[in-house]
C-alpha cells in the first residue's frame, strides 16, 4: 500500500518519510519544495497535479500546510488557497481514486482564543470537548479543512482521522520575552508539561491514525505529550507553577539549577492527550519524566528522529533576531 505524504520537505513530513523508508513501507512524498524526502514537486492546489499522485495510493498523510509563522508573511487568500482548497482537491481526489484512509495534521492552535482564560481563573483544561475560538487566519484555515474532512467522511465514506498536534518545531520560540529569559531547550523542556510533543510520538500517531482510521470512520485527536497534572493541578498552576511541579518532581529544581534552567512562573493552558491514547492506542514515549531522566543522564531529551530532521526554518529570509515574524 503506497502512502502519499504531503509536506515531505518539512518537519513532519520529513520525519513520516524517513520512518517509512526505514521500515521499507512504500511512499510518495510531494511538496512545493525539492528535498531528498520530496518525489514530486508540485502543489496540493493543483488539480491535475494531484490526480496524476494517486495513481498506485492506498492512504494519505496530508501534513502541508502554511503555518503560523506565515501568518505575518502571506495574505488570508494564500491561507485559504493552501489549506482550504488544497485539503479539498486531496479529499476529492482521494474520494475519487478509491482511498482507503485519510489522516490530515491539524494543531493546537485551532483552539485559538479559548487557550486563555481570564485573569485569577485556573489553566484551561484543553479536550477534544474544547470549543475553538481562531485567533488569525491560520486557525480560520486549519478549521475549515477539519471540516472538510468530516464532511467528507460522513458524506463520501472517507475514513478520515484529525490530529491536532501540539508543538514539535526545534526553533526557538516567537515570543521575544520568552527568547530573552530562557535558551530554547529550557522553553522546549518546560513545554513537554503541557503543550509541546516529540516529533517520533508525532509519527507514531500518524501511522496509528492510517491503521485504525477504517474501524473509527472520522474522528479528532489532540496530540501531546502526557502531562502529569490533574484538574486539581489548574489553580495553582496559574499562579505558582514552579511549586506544582516541585511537587511532583521533588528534584527538578537540582537538575534545572544545574544548567541554570528556569521553570515558567505560571502555565495558562493543558493540553490532555486521553482520548488519543485510548482511541489510537497511542502511547507516548517523551515526557517530562524523560526530560529529567535525560538531565540525569547528561543525555539530549529530543529523540534521535528529531534530531535527524534538525531545524527547516520557515522562511527562505532571514528576519535577524526573530526566528520568524508573527503577526
Amino acid at each position: 500500500m503506497t502512502i502519499l505524504v504531503t509536506g515531505s520537505a518539512g518537519h513532519l513530513g520529513e520525519a513520516l518519510m524517513r520512518t517509512l523508508r526505514a521500515a521499507g513501507r512504500p511512499a510518495l512524498g510531494i511538496d512545493v519544495k525539492p528535498s531528498p524526502f520530496t518525489d514530486r514537486v508540485g502543489s496540493i492546489a493543483d488539480r491535475p497535479f494531484v490526480e496524476s499522485c494517486l495513481g498506485e495510493v492506498r492512504a494519505v498523510i496530508h501534513a502541508a500546510t502554511l503555518h503560523k509563522p506565515h501568518v505575518a508573511t502571506h495574505g488570508y487568500q494564500d491561507f485559504i488557497d493552501t489549506n482550504v482548497i488544497g485539503t479539498l482537491v486531496l479529499l476529492e481526489a482521494a474520494v475519487a481514486g478509491g482511498v482507503g484512509a485519510f489522516v490530515f495534521t491539524s494543531t493546537t492552535s485551532t483552539f485559538g482564543s479559548a487557550l486563555t482564560p481570564a485573569d485569577n481563573e485556573p489553566a484551561a483544561w484543553v479536550t477534544e470537548a474544547v470549543t475553538p475560538i481562531a485567533r488569525n487566519i491560520y486557525g480560520v484555515s486549519k478549521l475549515a479543512a477539519e471540516g472538510l474532512c468530516e464532511l467528507f467522511s460522513r458524506r463520501h465514506r472517507l475514513p478520515t482521522i484529525v490530529l491536532r498536534t501540539s508543538r514539535f518545531f526545534p526553533e526557538p520560540d516567537d515570543n521575544p520575552a520568552v527568547r530573552d529569559r530562557y535558551e530554547t531547550a529550557n522553553v522546549q523542556a518546560n513545554e513537554m508539561l503541557y503543550r509541546r510533543v516529540d516529533i517520533a510520538d508525532v509519527v507514531d500517531a500518524h501511522l496509528l491514525a492510517l491503521e485504525k482510521a477504517k474501524a473509527i470512520g472520522f474522528d479528532r485527536f489532540i496530540i501531546s505529550a502526557t502531562t502529569p497534572f490533574t484538574p486539581a493541578d489548574l489553580p495553582a498552576l496559574r499562579s505558582d507553577a514552579p511549586a506544582v511541579v516541585r511537587r511532583l518532581f521533588p528534584d527538578y529544581e537540582q537538575l534545572y539549577a544545574a544548567r541554570g534552567w528556569r521553570m515558567f512562573p505560571y502555565i495558562d493552558r493543558v493540553y490532555v492527550n486521553q482520548h488519543a491514547m485510548k482511541g489510537l492506542g497511542w502511547q507516548p514515549k517523551y515526557d517530562f519524566a524523560h526530560v529529567l531522566a535525560c538531565l540525569r543522564s547528561g543525555a539530549d531529551f529530543r529523540s534521535d528522529l528529531a534530531r535527524e530532521v534538525g531545524s527547516k526554518g520557515y522562511h527562505a529570509t532571514d528576519f535577524g533576531e526573530a526566528p520568524y515574524p508573527v503577526a
